[in-house]
């Protein structure tokens, strides 16, 4: 594939004129992505010097927005906010060695030690056999210490290897174990960055296993190692870890089907069939949703996986057995949802994302409790999402996964069934009977209970506002005047 047609992008021209007086080379996982046929967003640059300074003028140039990465090493990020709404990120880093060879053999892989220079499109650089590796569908390491000198390059490794379905050389999984010891001294950032990444492949739960396998997943996560062997009561056909595992895969293939562009008429899973024949109108509003950022550069459906990761991860606290061989745990999930919310802030995630992996694991029970109930009253679905809130959404994704992920086969098909409709009943509400079953317009406001009933502020006020309201969702009061009555019937049946 031509390396110009590449750097044919018009950017080039404007970063060529900014890099006119130095030597500057396109390197890394942009030219193995085009060498693959993909089409490379983000890009990097290695520069003989001044990467901060050509950061920001080629910045400037293009009505970008510049980020210092790193002073030490000089290097500097320009972000371009696309017309479809993504970012495209462009980093500039002087060179890591005295040349450029030098530069790419520092490298971690050798399918990313590749450079061609902006000034000579046609020639590519390729000191480690890079080129070579991408024909053998290798990821090899550029040196026999390229991970110990970067342990994140482990997690690397395995999400390169997935995400384009090559083997991971020998060599270099052998190197993984000495470098497991360091990778407890990389910055929670660097880990957390590189492990949502993981998260973001199409299906993560093949890279997981791999990461369990080879050890590195119990070291960045620790919690989870506890689940290994942890036997479960029927109807489970696997035990706790085999059992979560299963869920990240079944949540990929739910996913596939609710989430994703999805031909109906194309042969698939039966069981994901229905899925798909009863929860596929909620398609767009469930990709909205997935896509949604909580935190630059990360997306819902990332926690989405996460917390499927610590759905069942408070079992053991909560282990207790009634009977011999039949253990029950009952309050896992409030356990769970304590250690995700504590790892997820080891790993330095916003408040906002800690908060969301909480609700998330903490309700995502409640689903199947709520079908056990002989109906589910819309008093139910309105409590179950004042409480849980967005997270209540993917929190019925876990749910829908978890039922799957209990069996080696498929599902009984009454179980299935019943997983599904609880499901489309809450969706319905939250997705398209909001403002009616959920967050329906205020009736009335504290101001007004203050004065026509005679309260003082206080908590006393919002009580009773959170009570009309669930009572104007259930359809019980319409009415301003209907509202002041319920407030003044609670009032009187509260006094002793």
């Amino acid at each position: 594939m031509s390396l110009s047609s590449l750097l044919s992008d018009p950017l080039f021209n404007v970063l060529k004129e900014q890099a006119k007086d130095q030597k500057a080379w396109l390197v890394g996982g942009a030219l193995r992505d085009h060498l693959l046929g993909r089409h490379p967003l983000d890009l990097d640059f290695a520069v003989e010097a001044g990467g901060r300074g050509l950061a920001r003028q080629f910045a400037d140039a293009i009505g970008g927005k510049y980020y210092e990465l790193d002073a030490e090493r000089d290097t500097g990020r320009v972000i371009i906010l696309q017309p479809d709404g993504s970012r495209r990120t462009i980093d500039f880093a002087r060179l890591r060695g005295s040349d450029i060879t030098a530069d790419l053999m520092d490298r971690d892989f050798t399918i990313n030690a590749l450079a061609v220079p902006l000034d000579d499109p046609e020639t590519l650089i390729d000191p480690s056999g890079g080129l070579q590796d991408l024909k053998d569908k290798l990821v090899k390491a550029c040196s026999a210490k390229a991970l110990a000198n970067d342990p994140v390059r482990t997690l690397r490794a395995v999400r390169i290897a997935t995400d384009f379905d090559f083997q991971i050389d020998p060599k270099t999984s052998k190197q993984v174990s000495t470098a497991l010891e360091g990778l407890t001294q990389v910055s929670a950032e660097r880990i957390r960055d590189e492990f949502m990444r993981v998260l973001d492949l199409p299906r993560p739960a093949k890279a997981l296993r791999v990461l369990d396998h080879q050890g590195i997943l119990t070291t960045i996560l620790p919690e989870l190692e506890e689940l290994k062997d942890l036997a479960q009561p029927a109807p489970h056909d696997y035990d706790a870890w085999n059992h979560t595992l299963a869920v990240s895969d079944r949540l990929s293939s739910l996913l596939g089907v609710l989430a994703d562009e999805h031909d109906p008429d194309v042969p698939g899973d039966l069981v994901l069939a229905q899925a798909s024949l009863h929860l596929g109108r909620f398609r767009d509003a469930l990709r909205e949703h997935l896509d949604t950022e909580l935190s630059v550069g990360r997306g819902q459906h990332q926690l989405l996986h996460f917390a499927a990761l610590y759905h069942d991860s408070g079992k053991v606290e909560a282990l207790s057995a009634k009977l011999p061989g039949k253990p029950v745990f009952h309050g896992h999930e409030q356990s769970g949802a304590h250690k995700v919310m504590k790892r997820a802030r080891k790993l330095r995630l916003s408040s906002v994302e800690v908060e969301r992996l909480g609700k998330i694991v903490r309700h995502h029970m409640r689903i199947e409790w709520l079908e056990r109930e002989p109906k589910i009253t819309p008093r139910a679905v309105y409590r179950f999402f004042r409480q849980a809130g967005e997270a209540g959404v993917d929190a019925i994704l876990i749910s829908l996964a978890d039922c799957l992920g209990k069996y080696a086969a498929a599902p009984p098909e009454d179980a299935w069934g019943m997983r599904v409709e609880t499901g489309r009943t809450l969706l319905t509400a939250f997705l398209e009977k909001r403002e009616q079953a959920i967050d329906p317009k205020a009736l009335v406001s504290g101001s007004d209970l203050i004065s026509a009933l005679g309260l003082q502020p206080g908590p006393e006020v919002g009580r009773l506002l959170e009570l009309i309201r669930e009572a104007q969702a259930v359809g019980e009061v319409d009415t301003h005047k209907a509202a002041i009555a319920l407030a003044r019937k609670l009032l009187k049946d509260k006094k002793p």
